[in-house]
């Protein structure tokens, strides 16, 4: 078992006080956005052995078990994280496997340097995610059924923005969604500034359901997203609550600290909030215009105690242990690699005492047990 040490990422949007509050220590003053736990080349973990990625890598079957490495291969196939915004992310949508697979076959084939700032797929990989709130976490996920959307924009009684409201009303469902998203994402930048900044105005008037857009719009001035983000669910999750995001299901975070666990993947195509490059085409090649409502997911408990985020890929799968006074150990042994997070208490890991913000790597078949007291988060594979 490794204890982790790990990379804090300083994201313009991060907050600058949730992560310090987490970890037990003073702010900075600058941004804290990301606390990586895992593999990833472009912020492995460390350990007394050497960087996780370079353990991983030396003998994978040790250390992800045969399973896991024949199903995903010779490398950890998610990355954990704690998460903190401070201020809006950006409105994203993530691509399939098939979709990432042919995008980035076709950008490798056009030559696209892996770090051009208009390259939109990194790796052939998808990026499901899943983010579960430590505190209130605000966000968007998903599209509005049409008709909601449209008695929301409507009730700004902005006359520029009546056009979406009628192309709303038409049928069938998603080519109502398409069709708004795409008028709003290829308008006249100048012109439809002038709308979001009216928009805006009317919201802060009205207050209420209104009240994020509001804060979109101070974020991002006369940006698109701010009128694409009206055709999403608005989602304030509690803290325990999870939402799952998987292929083509468009999101933003908002604000809130939380713990998310995704697949190994930086593909990202970007809706708007953001002055990040846009590829409108292909952005709409990958949404997925299925309205519904936001999938709000509570763990379901098991004997043992732990309480689990049921989730249909199995490159991860997330967990947590709400550890009580005099609790017998939790037995966490298991055939696939783990990674164990502390939240809350003083919990112990293998003998290993893990204050708030600390992690341990489990390598696979290693015996595992958690005591103590205190909220541990698990994440580990499906495999």
């Amino acid at each position: 078992m490794d204890r982790l040490s790990n990379t804090v990422r300083p994201y313009a949007w991060g907050s600058t006080t949730l992560i310090p509050e987490l970890l037990g220590v003073a702010p900075s003053g600058e941004p804290q956005a990301e606390l990586w736990m895992g593999a990833h080349p472009g912020g492995p973990s460390g350990t007394a052995r050497g960087a996780l990625d370079e353990v991983i890598a030396a003998d994978p079957v040790r250390e992800l078990g045969a399973a896991a490495t024949a199903k995903f291969g010779p490398r950890l196939p998610f990355l954990f994280k704690v998460l903190a915004a401070g201020s809006p992310l950006s409105l994203q949508v993530h691509p399939d496997r098939a979709q990432a697979q042919e995008g980035f076959a076709a950008e490798e084939r056009a030559g696209v340097p892996l770090d051009a700032p208009h390259r939109n797929y990194k790796d052939d990989n998808h990026k499901p995610e899943l983010i579960c709130a430590l505190t209130p976490f605000d966000g968007f996920c998903g599209f509005r059924s049409p008709a909601d959307a449209a008695d929301l924009i409507a009730g700004l009684g902005v006359d520029s923005l009546k056009p979406y409201v009628d192309l709303l009303h038409a049928h069938p469902e998603d080519a109502a969604l398409r069709e708004v998203l795409t008028a709003v994402l290829s308008a006249d930048r100048a012109e439809l500034a002038h709308t979001v900044d009216e928009a805006a105005a009317a919201a802060a008037r009205i207050g209420g359901p209104y009240a994020a857009f509001v804060t979109l719009a101070h974020h991002f001035p006369g940006d698109p997203g701010v009128i694409a983000a009206m055709l999403l669910n608005h989602v304030v999750l509690q803290p325990g609550e999870a939402m799952y995001l998987g292929a083509g299901v468009p999101h933003a975070y908002l604000s809130g600290l939380g713990v998310e666990i995704m697949a190994n993947s930086d593909n990202v195509l970007r809706c708007g909030l953001t002055p990040k490059h846009v590829d409108v085409p292909e952005l709409l090649r990958v949404v997925r215009f299925d309205p519904s409502e936001p999938a709000v997911l509570r763990p379901e408990a098991s004997p043992s105690g732990e309480e689990v985020y049921d989730i249909p890929i199995d490159e991860f799968r997330l967990s947590r242990f709400v550890r009580v006074p005099g609790a017998e150990p939790n037995d966490i042994t298991a055939r696939t690699p783990q990674i164990l997070l502390a939240t809350a208490g003083r919990p112990e890991a293998g003998g290993l005492s893990l204050a708030p913000g600390e992690s341990v790597f489990v390598p696979a078949g290693e015996k595992a047990e958690l005591s103590g007291t205190g909220t541990v988060f698990r994440a580990t594979v499906a495999a």
